[in-house]
């Protein structure tokens, strides 16, 4: 009754309109009571053969408003009403919304019937909480991924970004920490995604276990772009609102990247100069707006934010991945070479890094891992020649010693689809590795009698 009577107020009590006066391309020109628009206001273009068209009010010119639409805009006929729309877009969400699919306007799209809408209404672009008030990130959050877990450990409230090229594995990776991250809610932003593969996350690596806690933000690459855009501000907002609540939340867009390049369409069509790769400079203002929504709040709920970056020829020094890297709290890099070489996820720890890490291990923990990366980082330093054969053992017994726990490294950071590892036990298994206790008794002869040899 309360979200009913806030609606009724919302009905203004005169008609605002103008006239469509000019379409190119995707830009809309309408004429009339300009000043009463402004940048991110709703017009609705009724008189078209495919329905009313909604729009957004993205700059002015000459006099006259210029407008994208949200939808195609065949049927549109010059001199159409544009009814301006009252008020700014928010939505009302609650809990009913969990296990559900919207699209950008947040609308149902799963075929289960109209969303239960919730007493406060929340708007789409909401300012982050301010900085002063926030609290500080949280203890150590299980992703359920060893590789993850054990060298990138991520804190509750920390945002971090997936760097990877196409084909690499990303989408399985952004599969395995929906379903195995501990946290309260999921709110998952599908952006710019292929269409088949929206009901193939769903049914494949969500499943219904996952889908109960979670909600599906979803816009399909052969949408508007300020549907792409609009997807990843919902997304957010809903984590907000769930945040608010106290619950801790784990919020995934895929993929920054389409939120940038939809962004770049958008400012292209209001006329602003392309820059960097064609990118226009409101693209990397939007970026730390929509990243920064992310993290703790003010109360007890906090967003975890898993941010996927689609790096173009696999350069991770392009402008969006680099803009991206120095908003969030770290990065996870994910290597071709790596997943050529069939070891899965392709994630490669020593180039990735959690920046909150150093503060959530405990002591021994911190020990394992930085043993750990300092033998991988040995063989890494070493690998072309060794696999040259221009390397002859006992020339470094620190050398010999990163060969011969490589395979054993390797192996712990390799990860099945269907496998799930808690943070206590991927660190066991680390210590296990480390200590010996794996090797055969052949293997730990020959380690020691090559390490002797070389000392």
């Amino acid at each position: 009754m309360q979200a009913l009577l806030s609606e009724i107020a919302a009905v203004p009590s005169a008609e605002v309109y103008g006239r469509v006066r000019s379409v190119q391309g995707l830009l809309v020109e309408i004429a009339g009571p300009v000043s009463a628009m402004s940048v991110g206001s709703r017009v609705r273009i009724t008189g078209s053969l495919r329905g009313d068209i909604t729009c957004e009010v993205v700059g002015f010119r000459h006099g006259r408003a210029l407008a994208l639409p949200f939808g195609p805009l065949e049927g549109v006929r010059m001199g159409a009403k544009a009814i301006l729309e009252p008020a700014a877009p928010v939505v009302r969400p609650s809990h009913a919304w969990l296990g559900r699919i919207v699209n950008a306007l947040g609308e149902p799209i799963d075929g289960k019937g109209p969303l239960t809408p919730g007493p406060e209404s929340y708007p789409l672009r909401a300012c982050p909480p301010p900085a002063h008030q926030r609290k500080r990130v949280g203890g150590p959050i299980d992703l359920g991924v060893k590789a993850l877990n054990s060298f990138i450990t991520c804190c509750k409230g920390q945002r971090m970004g997936i760097f990877a090229g196409s084909g690499v594995g990303k989408s399985v990776l952004l599969s395995m920490l929906a379903r195995y991250t501990q946290c309260d809610v999921s709110v998952i932003g599908l952006i710019g995604e292929r269409g088949r593969e929206v009901q193939e996350f769903i049914e494949d690596n969500l499943g219904d276990e996952g889908l109960a806690k979670a909600i599906l933000v979803v816009a399909t690459s052969d949408e508007a772009a300020l549907m792409r855009r609009q997807a990843a501000h919902l997304t957010m907002t809903l984590s907000e609102y769930f945040r608010d609540q106290g619950n801790e939340v784990l919020c995934m867009i895929d993929s920054v990247t389409r939120f940038a390049m939809s962004q770049r369409e958008i400012g292209l069509a209001g006329g602003e100069p392309p820059t960097t790769k064609g990118y226009t400079p409101t693209v990397f203002t939007e970026l730390p707006r929509l990243l920064e929504r992310a993290g703790p709040g003010t109360g007890n709920g906090s967003i975890t934010g898993l941010f996927t970056v689609l790096v173009e020829g696999d350069d991770h020094n392009e402008p969006i991945a680099d803009a991206v890297r120095s908003i969030l709290d770290g990065h996870i890099v994910m290597e071709r070479s790596i997943a050529e070489r069939g070891r899965y996820p392709a994630i490669n720890v020593l180039k990735s890094v959690s920046r909150t890490m150093p503060d959530c291990l405990e002591e021994d923990q911190s020990g394992l891992v930085k043993q750990a990366r300092q033998l991988m980082s040995t063989y890494a330093e070493m690998e072309e020649l060794i696999r040259l054969g221009a390397y002859r053992k006992g020339s470094s017994p620190e050398v010999d010693e990163a060969i011969a726990y490589q395979p054993m490294l390797d192996a712990y950071l390799s990860q099945t689809k269907g496998e799930h590892t808690t943070i206590e036990a991927g660190f066991e298994e680390l210590a296990r590795i480390l200590n010996n206790e794996t090797l055969d008794s052949e293997t730990q002869s020959e380690l020691q009698s090559e390490l002797s040899e070389g000392s």
